[in-house]
């Protein structure tokens, strides 16, 4: 192989080989900027995982956040026991005699 076919075979090698390190690299920060944004673990060099850092701020937030979802569930879980009660006193035969009686006694002061 002559110097001037060795210097046009290296002319095109190193720049497609620049082109695959750069898809290469490419791929492995948007793979990692995802993963990071969708909150997945990250790995190290040697296969560990290595988590983002969450700041104190991040860890009262949480907390904060799972008080309130507890006593909105407290709250909830009460709202459906008085909805089962007023429903139980409404589909009761005593109180729609009730409402009868008093609609009769509306009819009869008019």
């Amino acid at each position: 192989m002559s110097p001037e076919q060795v210097l046009q075979l290296l002319g095109m090698v190193i720049p497609g080989a620049a082109i695959i390190v750069a898809m290469i690299a490419g791929s492995v920060i948007y793979s990692t900027r995802m993963k990071i944004k969708h909150g997945y673990p990250l790995s190290g060099a040697w296969g560990q995982a290595v988590y983002p850092k969450t700041s104190t701020e991040d860890g009262e937030r949480i907390r904060l956040l799972s008080q309130e979802n507890a006593q909105l569930r407290a709250e909830l879980g009460s709202l459906k026991d008085r909805l089962a009660t007023v429903e139980r006193i409404v589909t009761d035969s005593g109180y729609s005699l009730t409402h009868q009686i008093e609609a009769l006694r509306d009819q009869s002061r008019n």
